[in-house]
């Protein structure tokens, strides 16, 4: 959460050419290394010692999701305007985590494997209270703030649950949000607002 979110921090205060500068010489140095680490085991033997406090289980013999996320941010980041990043960037610090922790707590009912209609309406409330604040801090789509922001709240809910094959959620989260957003934005006017 607070890795993704410090993401969304560069991205809105610093300029973008920075941000995008260190985003791509994160995924350089990164995701690289994480494929070499699949290749060579001494070398992964290596990372899972350095780093077993934080790795998950599945990533020992896997790519690790911060490939993924990195990956998925940085191609939202190349195809879609500022705002819909930034929303997007807010959905995946947030929107995710939160989702994850109450299915574990109290996701009894379940749709797509492990996730379920307890995760799936901690994502909708949260993306919902996210759009709001963000269109309201920047004073945008005032008149149709409430319908916008629940839509906005659906899209990142559904870009959370819906598995797309065996891709992870790190990848298809974002994604999936930026293409939702960005529709919704251009159906409700917003990009001939800020254009």
């Amino acid at each position: 959460m607070s890795g993704v979110f410090s993401m969304f921090l560069a991205y809105v205060y610093l300029p973008p050419a920075v941000s995008m500068t260190i985003l791509a010489i994160s995924w350089c140095l990164f995701v690289p290394f994480d494929f070499l680490r699949q290749k060579y085991p001494a070398l992964n033997d290596w990372v899972l010692h350095a780093f077993k406090p934080i790795m998950r289980q599945s990533e020992a013999r896997n790519l690790a999701g911060t490939t993924y996320l990195l990956s998925g941010v940085l191609l939202v980041d190349i195809l879609f305007p500022r705002p819909v990043v930034a929303l997007t960037l807010l959905f995946l610090a947030f929107a995710d985590p939160i989702a994850s922790y109450f299915g574990i707590l109290y996701g009894k009912d379940k749709i797509f494997g492990h996730k379920s209609i307890q995760g799936f309406m901690a994502a909708f409330f949260v993306c919902t209270a996210l759009t709001l604040i963000y269109l309201l801090a920047h004073n945008y789509l005032t008149d149709r703030l409430i319908v916008v922001s629940l839509l906005a709240g659906l899209v990142g809910a559904f870009a959370e649950l819906i598995p797309i094959g065996k891709l992870d959620d790190n990848l298809t989260l974002p994604l999936m949000s930026a293409v939702g957003i960005s529709i919704l934005f251009y159906f409700f006017g917003f990009f001939a607002i800020v254009g």
